[in-house]
């Protein structure tokens, strides 16, 4: 097989290993600077030029698209999809998945234990959405966020509030949800490839810090998941739309509760935490199902 990825830093520990797992099993890969690749919109024949070339003969191909550019990626994933190229997953999955407040509506469509989540625009609407959220304390999370960055903790009424008018201020929109104070520092990132669960970690924050990033300074160690977590992050990836995802989970006192799911998750601290060859299944999984025009949405949408 012949697969695309599209990856705007080759030297990635995720896209190497990505890289190997399918040069192992005798496919060829070549990595997309996702910025680089210009689109050629026409009837009948969509194509992709990259440095001057047009593209062609993939028969997958996995998006791992930066979240500061992901307006571009999912239009260079849909023209792949557009070209019956096979893509791990989809571009209206990935586009969910990147909408913090979609996908937190769709969990909760579907009866998902979440967090108790405020959204408002009116700043002078700061204490009702504390009370929704039940008080201080209160996580607030910026909607464009990632790997921990933009997610604060207000431990009282008045910092939380300074915090929520502080955001407001400067016209970015922000998530406010309960703090689940029996999670401490910890929560729970299960891999799903294909409908079932291939590893789980458990990711404890830096001392000091209530945010489990393990690009914040967290560590992480294997862990035994309940039927329970393995049921929530089967169905979150499955909502989502997502072949491939990272459910990252709270230990909640009344059951798992998604923070969120990631549709590009890194492979280094799953891989190094089990000793599991995440890679690999990765790639057996585009073996079982990459198809010429397999799509689900073929670019729609």
């Amino acid at each position: 097989m012949k697969i695309a990825m599209l990856a705007r830093n080759p030297k990635l520990y995720s896209h190497q290993r990505l890289v190997e797992a399918a040069e192992e099993r005798g496919h060829t890969m070549q990595i997309l600077n996702t910025l680089r690749c210009t689109m050629n919109i026409t009837s009948h024949r969509p194509s992709i030029l990259y440095n001057g070339e047009t593209l062609s003969g993939f028969d997958a191909v996995i998006p791992r698209i930066g979240a500061s550019i992901t307006h571009y990626g999912l239009a260079v994933l849909r023209q792949f999809e557009m070209m019956g190229v096979w893509p791990l997953n989809e571009s209206v999955a990935v586009g969910r998945s990147r909408d913090k407040l979609r996908s937190m509506q769709i969990f909760a469509k579907h009866g998902l234990g979440l967090p108790v989540t405020a959204f408002a625009h009116d700043p002078k609407q700061t204490e009702e959405v504390l009370k929704i959220v039940g008080g201080a304390p209160a996580v607030i999370k910026l909607l464009e966020g990632t790997q921990g960055i933009g997610v604060v903790l207000g431990e009282t009424a008045n910092s939380a509030k300074s915090v929520i008018e502080a955001f407001r201020g400067l016209n970015v929109n922000i998530l406010v949800q309960e703090f689940i104070k029996e999670a401490g520092s910890s929560d729970i990132r299960i891999f799903v490839v294909g409908g079932k669960v291939v590893a789980a970690m458990m990711r404890t924050g830096a001392e000091g810090d209530f945010r489990s990033n393990l690009h914040r300074g967290g560590t992480a160690k294997m862990v035994k998941i309940t039927p329970e977590e393995r049921s929530t992050a089967v169905r979150a990836a499955k909502v989502m739309g997502l072949n491939v995802a990272g459910v990252d989970i709270l230990r909640a006192n009344h059951g798992p509760v998604i923070m969120e799911v990631n549709s590009s998750p890194g492979l280094e601290g799953i891989e190094n935490a089990t000793g599991k060859d995440v890679a690999g299944m990765i790639i057996e999984f585009i073996e079982a199902k990459a198809k010429a025009g397999n799509t689900k949405t073929r670019g729609k949408g």
